[in-house]
């Protein structure tokens, strides 16, 4: 069962030849896995179908690859694992870069992709604040999933998240009925592996640490988790963990967790070789450019610090021209006290939100959501 709705607000300009659309697509929707992604599917085939073909990395790159012999066994031993842990996974396209790299090792992320995060934890202000930033093409490409999973010999799952069109959602920001509230900021490490999983944090309810180290199998890339668990005891605590791909003789994902604030693109703590290029230059910008605000002391300070575009060239907020390479797509203000998640779809000091969501949790007497 899905219903679908759509939150817009104002007029766009002129990038891409619709410019930015001021538009959340929802879709709630319940059911097995399958029966979820049929009807994501369904719902939104005609942006899914343009979105691939006009996404460059998977036209110019994971394509070509897929038909070589070399680029086919990396698909092939992914998918082999992924099926055995994640049956419900989709693919190709969440390869990502590690098809290319583990095929021929072409450095990942040449272009600056890279999300922001500022987390505020004061008395009576509670914030986790991300600008998720993207490809241009993925710009007006995203919607959102409120999904209830239900399926036999599985647990109940109750998710919301911003998912890019196509794409297994959880590798953005969202949160779920047991109060995990997360983001993610991609890392780039220089090697990536073949027969490892991409993880989707949100297939798992509480990030544990055996969930982020994959045990068994390991990552095959890495990433950055900024979470809170909203039903916890005693004072408010933020959390980021550092996750590498594997080692090659591992099985395992190389794992740090540190109770830490701002989040960028660069590992901070995790030993692990990084590219080189743009990605790393913009994150060193926009962490610099952090760096000039004061630490957040309330929800209008992270709103100033995520629409920061004093740089030139790399900017907190993502959006200098219609040729830009990356754009920040959706700002997220994440309130734990009130229990919402304030979503813009543009410049945020500038604009009010377009979306308010109450964040609710699961009644563990009940099993019912609650605020």
């Amino acid at each position: 069962m899905a219903t679908l709705e759509s939150y817009t607000n104002g007029s766009a300009g002129t990038n891409g030849g619709i410019g930015r659309r001021n538009a959340v697509p929802i879709i709630h929707v319940r059911g097995t896995h399958y029966e979820i992604g049929f009807d994501i599917g369904r719902t939104f085939a005609k942006m899914i179908q343009d979105f691939v073909s006009i996404y460059a990395p998977l036209n110019e790159t994971y394509l070509p690859l897929f038909a070589t012999e070399k680029g086919r066994m990396v698909y092939e031993e992914t998918l082999d694992v992924v099926k055995k842990q994640f049956p419900q996974y989709l693919f190709l396209m969440h390869l990502d870069d590690i098809i290319s790299n583990a095929t021929n090792g072409t450095q990942a992320n040449v272009l600056p992709v890279g999300c922001s995060t500022i987390i505020c934890n004061q008395p009576g202000h509670e914030i986790i604040g991300h600008n998720e930033d993207a490809l241009s093409e993925t710009l007006n490409h995203w919607y959102l999933v409120r999904a209830h999973v239900v399926e036999v010999g599985c647990k109940e799952e109750k998710f919301t998240s911003l998912s890019y069109a196509g794409f297994l959602p959880g590798y953005t920001m969202g949160y779920n009925h047991h109060g995990l509230v997360y983001s993610i900021n991609t890392l780039s490490a220089a090697v990536l592996r073949s027969g490892k999983i991409r993880e989707s944090p949100q297939a798992d309810p509480c990030l544990a640490q055996e969930t982020l180290r994959n045990e068994g199998c390991g990552a095959a890339e890495g990433f950055s988790v900024n979470m809170t668990f909203l039903a916890q005891e005693g004072d408010r605590m933020f959390h980021n963990a550092e996750v590498g791909p594997a080692e090659a003789d591992s099985a395992r994902s190389q794992l740090n967790v540190l109770t830490v604030s701002p989040g960028e693109n660069t590992y901070l703590r995790l030993k692990v070789a990084e590219v080189e290029g743009l990605i790393i230059q913009s994150s060193i910008k926009r962490m610099k450019a952090i760096s000039k605000h004061p630490p957040a002391k309330c929800r209008q300070d992270v709103i100033d610090i995520l629409s920061d575009q004093t740089d030139d060239e790399f900017r907190v907020y993502q959006e200098i021209g219609c040729d830009d390479y990356v754009k920040t797509l959706a700002t997220g203000i994440f309130d734990c006290k009130e229990r919402t998640w304030s979503i813009y779809t543009d410049k945020p000091q500038c604009n009010e939100p377009i979306l308010v969501i109450p964040m609710q949790l699961r009644d563990p007497q009940s099993g019912k959501a609650n605020k």
